[in-house]
């Protein structure tokens, strides 16, 4: 009987967030509890089991699985408690497993740790030892670095942006550790680009990154090779690292992984000048939606929770009020101090406070008179997959035009759920706020008029120069003229 243990450990952060995660942000599901939350979920970690689940000669352990929405870099103390917890979680099942599965993402960091990740997987293989084959999944804004790639055995990663295929991601891991098991030696070429994207060129099946992402798949259905992904990192976790890259796993050939992601890379910088946002100002995008039927979408990327976000920005919000709006708008921000107002007041109560810019001095608090039309705990159910969120208390208010959700945490906001869990239909508003890069088409895009990608400010904004990037590796491309790509393959053979 072959023994797995699957663990998890995952976050995508923003370093231009000024809020740092602490512990209490993990959800972290420990032992049996991995298997009851994930089980019949669209995540990695049932992928993986589902395909464990299938062989009559496997079981699996579960350990740990720690999940936090994207926000700023952990704070010192927060990965400390958490880095300890998760590698004890393993230590009882030294020499009791055969084979190792980590869902991770890529993009985590803290104020002392800039790659949790790498960090996890020396420490694991060091706990393990050589012989035990470790698969980890990345999410396909991860950022693969050398040291995740020395101590794993292979490396699967999302297919799909916006993502849609997480619990295949699990399952092709699980498949390739099977693959180790039974014989398949890995060696994983991997080039690295220098070259940091956004855009609506980004979307697998529409845009022309698309174009690598289907050759990866075809090379894999094929057979020709294990496993292949190419990772657009994530633009706002400023690690030394980050990059664009592809990677491929080959059963020990490592002149066809090295020629193939060469091959990919390539063509990926012939497009990077495409591969960039195109931004609205503003002025501009309120006053042409101003005149619109609707409904209109006024996409808010540079304050995105998902992407790493507060989501506390107003700007949106002050524009629209400053021009005195002729519409009905429906918008999402986070304020923990408004949200209190808004219970002492009660449903149907009337208070005044200010909102916008609790968690992110860019942005200047603006005060308005509101109605109290809803106070919830906070827990709905994520419309992409099924899984439960928690924004904490909430509270939805209205003044004038303005339909606000305050939330007292950020939440990622993938798609409609904060919206459709407390009562409001978008379709119903002339214009929404969408604090998210890109979502599904059939959220809002197959039903609005317009969406207008709007250049505001934030710490996960697509105008990357205003970001103000200090680790990375310089020069980079969009942040420095005159970048060159001299390709060049690093190959990893490991057990």
């Amino acid at each position: 009987m072959l023994r797995v243990l699957i663990a998890g450990i995952a976050q995508e952060i923003s370093s231009f967030n000024p809020v740092a995660t602490e512990y209490e942000l993990f959800s972290i599901q420990r032992a049996e509890e991995v298997v009851e939350v994930n089980r019949g979920t669209s995540t990695a970690i049932a992928g993986a089991m589902e395909v464990f689940d299938s062989k009559i000669d496997v079981q699996f352990v579960t350990t740990v699985a720690a999940k936090a929405v994207s926000a700023g870099p952990m704070s010192a103390k927060c990965w400390s408690t958490l880095s300890t917890e998760f590698i004890d979680s393993l230590r009882p099942y030294v020499g009791e497993v055969d084979a190792i599965y980590l869902s991770l993402h890529g993009a985590m960091g803290g104020e002392t740790e800039l790659d949790p990740e790498g960090w996890v997987l020396e420490q694991t293989r060091a706990l393990f030892g050589d012989d035990i084959p470790i698969i980890f999944s990345l999410d396909l804004h991860g950022i693969l670095t050398a040291k995740m790639l020395r101590f794993g055995s292979g490396v699967t990663s999302y297919q799909t942006y916006p993502h849609v295929d997480l619990h295949d991601t699990g399952m092709r891991a699980a498949s390739l550790l099977l693959k180790i098991v039974a014989g398949a030696k890995p060696v994983v070429a991997r080039v690295r680009i220098p070259a940091i994207v956004r855009g609506d060129e980004l979307k697998t099946d529409s845009g022309c990154f698309g174009d690598q992402i289907r050759k990866i798949k075809s090379l894999e259905a094929e057979g020709k090779i294990l496993s292949g992904g190419f990772l657009i990192g994530n633009p706002f976790t400023d690690v030394p690292e980050l990059c664009s890259q592809a990677f491929i796993v080959t059963d020990d050939n490592p002149s066809d992984a090295e020629q193939i992601a060469l091959e990919l890379t390539a063509a990926f910088w012939d497009n990077r000048e495409k591969m960039q946002s195109n931004l609205i100002p503003l002025v501009e995008s309120v006053g042409k939606a101003s005149s619109m039927a609707g409904p209109i979408i006024f996409t808010d990327a540079a304050d995105a929770p998902s992407s790493g976000s507060p989501g506390d920005s107003n700007s949106i919000i002050a524009e629209l009020a400053r021009t005195n709006y002729p519409h009905s708008v429906l918008a999402p921000v986070t304020d923990a101090p408004a949200v209190k107002k808004a219970v002492a007041a009660g449903v149907g109560g009337r208070f005044t406070a200010t909102v916008g810019g609790a968690l992110d001095p860019r942005f200047t608090p603006l005060e308005f008179d509101f109605e109290v039309k809803l106070i919830s705990d906070g827990n709905y159910i994520l419309e992409s997959w099924g899984a439960p969120q928690f924004s904490g208390i909430t509270a939805v208010v209205t003044s004038g035009v303005f339909t606000l959700v305050l939330t007292s945490l950020p939440v990622s906001l993938f798609d409609r759920s904060l919206f459709l869990g407390h009562g409001l239909d978008p379709e119903k508003f002339h214009s929404i706020v969408v604090k998210s890069p890109h979502c599904q088409p059939r959220f809002f895009d197959d039903w609005a008029e317009h969406n207008f990608n709007v250049d505001a400010p934030g710490s996960t904004s697509a105008n990357l120069r205003s970001l103000g990037h200090t680790t990375c590796a310089r020069p980079i491309f969009p942040l420095d003229e005159q970048v060159a790509f001299n390709p060049s393959a690093e190959i990893y053979e490991n057990k």
